[in-house]
């Protein structure tokens, strides 16, 4: 019997092994080209397989995805759990920093393969999205009984808006491809420090006032066709994934022939290359009606936070997710990142302009332009974890608790 056992050990050990290097090739490649893009084969030539090397261990893409995702929730989820020892706020939040950072700086050095990003869950079928969607709502919990506990007062859409928050913000990776690898632990103290602490100076105050709606003037006119295209196919892509979002799909939701889309746009890589465009318009009049504004820096960031994220659960929203960026051509994405990253100096200038005057606390201004920039594209899938939230709430339960500090009592 002991025989037996030595024989079976090994195999199931190999067997393990090669299953683990088959969820680590295919995180990379649903990273790169979307659960929607994706092919079995691809990832199978990653690994120098042919693909009955995959299907062995999972027969369709889709229950390849699903190992995926369902691995990276488990992972964050034990991060989680550790952060739940600590007693305090800021403990709870440093930690789950701390811990989610730690495994991408064992990515970055090969300590540990890729996990699979969970922007896409949406775009797996029904037949598969049912137990990812419960693993992740489980983790979701998790995120949300860390700030329970120190925040007992907060009301349940409030409470759960400061989880998707926190969580949103511990899985944003834009800022974690601009730093060394040996520097993520430093950096995750600094986005601790602006989660707990905010960016809002001794005098500055959270005002709910908003001046206008942003995207009005442009939806207007003889364009507005084209404007309600774009809109549906930003919604839809943001859901599916710029594969997931076929033109008969963007179609239907407008009750619309597919001749409609191919009357505004040849190709569909000129689709998201407008949809980026449109968002980056509709970020540029935030900026632009920010800085026209009489005050302080601080006025000028809150304003700018505050009609972007309205904006995002408003009748003209969402904004294009950040994700959306990978599926462009490369020629077509060195244009749009250099719009991307002008458009968070800007955020960036505001910040400077706060702690100049004293309104803005002293804080990393670089890690603060971009949360502020991961929080504004995070609020599209506020809806989906905050139900009821809508455009006129959105800002004071979601900006807010960022640049005041996740534990803001207002």
């Amino acid at each position: 019997m002991n025989a037996r056992l030595s024989q079976v050990a090994p195999q199931t050990e190999r067997y393990l092994r090669r299953q683990e290097a088959a969820l680590d090739a295919a995180a990379g490649v649903f990273n790169r080209h979307g659960v929607k893009g994706a092919t079995l084969a691809e990832v199978a030539r990653e690994l120098g397989l042919a693909t009955s090397g995959i299907t062995y261990y999972h027969k369709r893409k889709e229950d390849l995805a699903s190992a995926c995702f369902l691995r990276a929730i488990e992972v964050q989820s034990q991060v989680v759990s550790a952060a739940s020892a600590e007693s305090t706020l800021a403990g709870r939040v440093r930690a789950l920093l701390r811990g989610c950072y730690r495994i991408e700086q064992d990515i970055a050095l090969g300590r540990r393969g890729p996990l699979i990003l969970f922007n896409e869950i949406r775009a797996l079928p029904e037949s598969h999205s049912g137990r990812v969607f419960d693993a992740y709502t489980g983790m979701f919990r998790g995120v949300r009984r860390l700030l329970q506990g120190p925040l007992p007062w907060l009301s349940r859409p409030a409470l759960n808006a400061r989880s998707h928050l926190l969580l949103s913000m511990a899985n944003s990776r834009s800022l974690v491809r601009h730093h060394e690898p040996a520097d993520l632990p430093a950096l995750a103290d600094r986005v601790a420090d602006i989660l707990i602490e905010g960016l809002a100076g001794p005098c500055a105050r959270w005002s709910d006032a908003l001046p206008a709606r942003l995207g009005t003037a442009g939806s207007a006119g003889p364009s507005a066709g084209g404007q309600d295209f774009l809109q549906a196919a930003t919604a839809l892509i943001n859901q599916q994934g710029f594969r997931g979002a076929s033109v008969a799909r963007i179609a239907s939701r407008l009750n619309l022939t597919k001749g409609s889309f191919y009357h505004h746009h040849e190709h569909k890589g000129d689709l998201i290359a407008a949809c980026f465009e449109q968002t980056f318009s509709i970020i540029r009049e935030a900026i632009a009606l920010a800085r026209a504004t009489q005050g302080s820096g601080w006025d000028r960031l809150a304003l700018a936070s505050q009609l972007l994220v309205a904006h995002q659960l408003s009748p003209a929203g969402p904004l294009l997710r950040v994700t959306a960026l990978s599926a462009l051509p490369p020629e077509s994405r060195t244009p749009v990142q250099q719009t991307r990253n002008r458009q968070i100096a800007q955020l960036r200038a505001l910040v400077v302009d706060g702690q100049i005057d004293g309104s803005v606390r002293a804080a990393d201004q670089a890690v603060a332009a971009y949360l502020v920039d991961a929080m504004i594209n995070a609020a599209a899938e506020l809806p989906t974890w905050a139900p009821g939230v809508g455009e006129t709430d959105a800002a004071q339960l979601f900006a807010a608790p960022l640049l005041m500090g996740i534990g803001w009592r207002g």
